[in-house]
């Protein structure tokens, strides 16, 4: 029993810090910090909103929010990680998702190792492939992405065996998989640019072999159907939907040559948001040392075909290439030109290639660290004892380099790193005897102050509310229908109504009515004065002017009633408002001060 266990130490430490993050949030519960940004604020809120409202499976109907959104414009019912909120509490299902994620990015990495090292040589790269992994499983990246991020290494697999398999009848299950393999990921992400490297990967096969692949080429079709049939209410909207969206006039960014490679560079350093892959403080340095001395030694021997052929430079070369093309993509030249061979996808993030790229750092440290142990092996070979202390040397250095990257990335925090913030928040609590300023989960949403509010108000879900300093989220997962929201994708014509009754603050905000009319995807009620009023803390800090500058007849034309703000509002009458009520969340477990308002009766 012991030596099974000290054989497979790295096994035994990931599942006890699976065991351990469980219980720790079982302990902690919805005290936890979870980050807000595009996700609390966001995917959780409308994931419960389609609970409360019993959407998931419905439809031709509207959810209750920007107005009334169709139902189709939400993350398909046909998907795991929606599946997880239709089974658990949306908490539970936020950290069932984070668990999933693990034990997917785990699994699918030793699974793919163990296919390209093959079984013979599997015993030896076994080690690294379970902590490379489990460092992959753990990112901090988009939460609600996160399945879609760890599962790649799984279509990887099953296109390799489908290449090698083809259409026999152990190859079937395969094109079975790959057909399965959106329920774990996202089209709009990864699908549609799975299915590019596919043709790609094709085209360079045939090249190679001198001959088509049938088998991927059929798999093309496979796994395009599979997206189709998985995401079918996104594929309607996109086929058959005659509805101009925001994304026909969303205005990105035009860089000019040189801050394009200054993008260029600084994503390739440092990542972008929703996929920080912790590479820059420890993985890449390594993989750059790696890099120089294995092309030092491939021009010492003259091995010209080596430098191109080795699949650590394709890794190199893809994450360059990744990087490219995200810095590209503020080219308006570039811009035109995808937009003119194909308009449909006007207004489409080409550039998200880079969300490959956090897979391919951490296979190549897999590379890394699995060929130092190779060569490691190798010396041992020698009988010198100064041979056989480098060896040893080397190998516990091959050990160590995963070590150190999983410790970067549980220690550094990140915006998506909840662990670390839970722990951190969780430690400032007992040591201060007092919370952080930022919210933790409980109080972000604070259930029971907005059930005492519908309930004082005699609230029916069919009145529309918006929200003013504090994030519509909160009004969303509390069951109120909302006119305001976040949302990449709902109709031009909605946005323009929702403007008329922002219009007062956004002529006195410059940069405001840029960032609303340019983008759009917060329809939020904006300040006169202040950038941002909007705060996941408890304090109202940077809040200058507690007017509120909004067309109240405006509101009211699109059925809006009520105003809950987190600011006491000071030119009440001016606006055109009734003061109704003010709440102490402090006696519900909540930090917010809430004030109700309506509009004024002018009849």
């Amino acid at each position: 029993m012991w030596n099974t266990v000290k054989k497979n130490w790295y096994i035994v430490l990931i599942t006890i810090f699976i065991m351990a993050v469980f219980i720790f949030y079982l302990c902690i519960g919805e005290n936890s910090y979870i980050a807000v940004h595009d996700n609390l604020d966001l995917f959780v809120a409308q994931f419960q909103m389609l609970k409360n409202r019993a959407l998931f499976m419905a439809h031709d109907v509207s959810a209750p929010f920007l107005g009334g959104v169709t139902r189709d414009g939400l993350p398909s019912e046909i998907s795991l990680y929606s599946i997880l909120y239709m089974i658990f509490p949306s908490f539970y299902a936020y950290i069932t998702g984070y668990l999933c994620k693990i034990l997917i990015g785990v699994s699918g990495s030793v699974l793919l190792a163990r296919d390209v090292i093959g079984k013979e040589k599997y015993d030896t790269a076994k080690p690294f492939a379970w902590m490379c992994g489990f460092a992959y499983g753990i990112l901090n990246l988009f939460p609600a992405y996160g399945i879609p991020f760890a599962s790649i290494p799984f279509i990887v697999l099953f296109l390799r065996k489908v290449y090698r398999e083809g259409f026999t009848k152990a190859g079937i299950k395969w094109f079975v998989l790959v057909f399965c393999y959106p329920f774990v990921s996202y089209f709009s992400y990864f699908g549609i640019f799975i299915l590019a490297y596919l043709v790609v990967a094709i085209i360079w096969l045939w090249i190679r072999d001198r001959k088509p692949s049938f088998p991927l080429i059929f798999s093309v079709v496979v796994l395009a159907i599979g997206n189709m049939v998985f995401e079918y209410r996104l594929f309607g909207m996109m086929l058959f939907s005659d509805v101009e969206s925001i994304r026909s006039t969303m205005v990105e960014s035009s860089l000019n040559a040189k801050e394009i490679i200054s993008m260029i560079s600084d994503v390739l350093v440092n990542g972008m948001m929703h996929a920080d892959d912790a590479h820059k403080s420890f993985v890449m340095p390594v993989c750059i040392i790696y890099f120089l001395v294995l092309n030092i030694g491939y021009i010492r021997l003259k091995n010209v075909k080596g430098i191109f052929t080795d699949i650590f430079n394709l890794g190199v070369l893809l994450i360059i290439f990744n990087s490219v093309v995200y810095g590209i993509y503020y080219s308006k030249f570039f811009r035109s030109i995808v937009e003119t061979i194909l308009p449909p996808l006007k207004g489409w993030q080409f550039n998200r290639t880079i969300f490959f790229s956090p897979f391919v750092w951490y296979a190549m440290l897999f590379v890394v660290c699995y060929r130092l142990y190779i060569y490691a092996a190798e010396l041992e070979r020698n009988t010198f004892k100064i041979q056989y202390i480098r060896s040893s040397m080397i190998k516990v250095i091959s050990y160590l380099i995963p070590v150190v990257a999983i410790a970067v990335i549980l220690l550094q925090p990140q915006r998506y790193n909840d662990l670390y913030s839970t722990a951190f928040g969780t430690a400032y609590r007992i040591v201060k005897g007092k919370s952080l300023d930022a919210l933790d989960y409980k109080e972000f949403y604070s259930e029971e102050l907005f059930d005492t509010i519908k309930a004082d108000l005699n609230y029916d879900e069919n009145e529309w509310a918006v929200a003013y300093g504090m994030h519509p989220a909160i009004l969303e997962y509390n069951n109120i229908s909302t006119l305001d929201g976040y949302l990449g994708f709902y109709s031009q014509s909605y946005k323009e109504e929702f403007r008329k009754i922002i219009a007062p603050a956004l002529e006195r905000m410059p940069e405001t009515k840029l960032y609303f009319d340019n983008w759009g995807a917060r329809c939020y009620l904006y300040s006169g004065t202040d950038v941002s009023i909007v705060m996941a803390t408890r304090s109202m800090y940077g809040v200058t002017d507690t007017d509120i500058y909004i067309d109240s007849e405006a509101l009211s034309n699109l059925g809006g009633k009520y105003i809950f703000s987190r600011i006491e509002i000071s030119n009440v009458d001016e606006a055109g408002l009734e003061f109704i009520k003010s709440y102490d969340g402090t006696e519900y477990g909540s930090p917010y001060m809430i004030y109700v308002y309506t509009i004024k009766n002018t009849d």
